[in-house]
């Protein structure tokens, strides 16, 4: 463990399983950044000085040559503690290694990149049947093999469970377990990522709706005097954004030509005045065939929830003034920027970065429209 004026860093990193990382790792870091998003995988970066200080430095850098480090498939384990409790930040691979050895002494850099265990799911590409299941129990059965990496499946039904017969058809995976997982996702406007923890050495696999629902963490607040925690803060609204699906299928069930026709997103609403119930929202026609009605209106509905959000915001804070660590995927309230964008909003993504002395945070927020739905927002 190390401590960076405020905040403490705890590195594991090891081939299989990961150990606290040794003094001499730990003095040559000089930036670690990590990225959680929604849509792909969370990502590492570190930077470490590398010099020869020793004679053994002459044949190689010892932090290049130490296979028990930073080499490529090193598992990595970074854990912050802002407090009391220590916080998983990550749990992924090393997938790249980068040397730039420098003309001046103490110039010399090497740098590791990596990724969460989704990595892992994208390795391999073959043919594989699922022959009589419904796409939870495919995502269920696909995620069950990186288990031995740590990772716990959460995976939730969709609002429709096609549960085919064999007879009828059969679901056929063409691609990696990753590529599945996403694709069947987007039928139902889902999301599917990993975040690290809650215990190190272990990940959550999810697949599922957003997490609209979940309590909200600490406010950020902007342009309140000794109340603000937020250093950068703006936002954009998209009214292109939003889309209805509208369009006819023929039901593989009776034959019949059925009207397709989502009005609204069915996500929890955020704001008060969503986008998508404007009267001026772009129409889709329904393009799909082999479906019944039921699931035809089931990807359709999943399209026009995942296109929703007209709204964004980006912002950066310092994680020591805000007093705690900013999640990706999940829920957080604003104030200070008026009723039409305080409010509660949906995190996207974060990007930490820790130095010593310094720990930011930029962010990517979302919802569906302007107007806040809690009254303590503003102000």
């Amino acid at each position: 463990m190390t401590n960076l004026l405020g905040v403490y860093l705890t590195l594991l990193v090891g081939p299989n399983v990961p150990v606290p990382a040794p003094p001499t790792l730990l003095e040559a870091l000089q930036e670690i950044e990590v990225q959680h998003d929604e849509a792909q995988a969370s990502t590492f970066q570190m930077t470490f000085h590398v010099g020869r200080s020793s004679p053994l430095d002459l044949v190689d850098f010892t932090l290049v040559a130490n296979p028990l480090l930073l080499k490529p498939w090193n598992r990595v384990v970074i854990l912050v503690t802002l407090g009391i409790v220590p916080q998983v930040l990550m749990d992924g691979f090393i997938t790249h290694q980068q040397l730039a050895p420098g003309n001046e002494p103490g110039t010399s850099t090497l740098t590791v990149t990596g990724e969460d265990a989704t990595v892992r799911m994208d390795m391999v590409e073959v043919p594989v049947e699922h022959a009589g299941l419904s796409e939870n129990l495919i995502a269920s059965k696909l995620l069950a093999p990186y288990a031995k990496y740590g990772v716990v499946a959460d995976v939730k039904a969709p609002p429709t469970v096609d549960t085919p017969s064999p007879n009828d058809r059969t679901p056929v995976q063409l691609g990696s377990d990753l590529a599945y997982l996403r694709a069947m996702a987007r039928r139902f406007g889902f999301v599917f990522y990993v975040t690290p923890g809650p215990a190190p050495g272990t990940s959550t696999a999810y697949w599922g709706p957003q997490k609209r629902s979940t309590a909200s963490q600490g406010t950020l607040s902007y342009n309140l005097g000794h109340a603000t925690n937020v250093e950068r803060l703006d936002f954009s609204y998209s009214a292109l954004r939003p889309v209805r699906i509208k369009g006819q299928v023929q039901d593989r069930s009776t034959n019949q030509v059925q009207q397709v026709d989502t009005q609204q997103s069915e996500r929890t609403a955020l704001a008060s005045q969503p986008a998508g119930n404007a009267p001026d929202v772009r129409q889709v026609q329904f393009h799909g065939t082999g479906f019944n009605t039921e699931q035809a209106t089931a990807r359709a509905q999943g399209r026009t929830d995942a296109a929703s959000d007209a709204v964004e915001g980006h912002g950066e804070l310092d994680a020591l003034r805000y007093g705690a660590i900013l999640e990706a995927r999940r829920r957080v309230d604003v104030r200070g920027v008026g009723q039409s964008y305080d409010g509660q909003y949906y995190v996207k993504s974060v990007t930490h970065r820790l130095r010593i002395g310094s720990y930011t945070q930029s962010f990517v927020l979302s919802r569906d429209g302007v107007g806040s739905l809690i009254s303590k927002a503003h102000g």
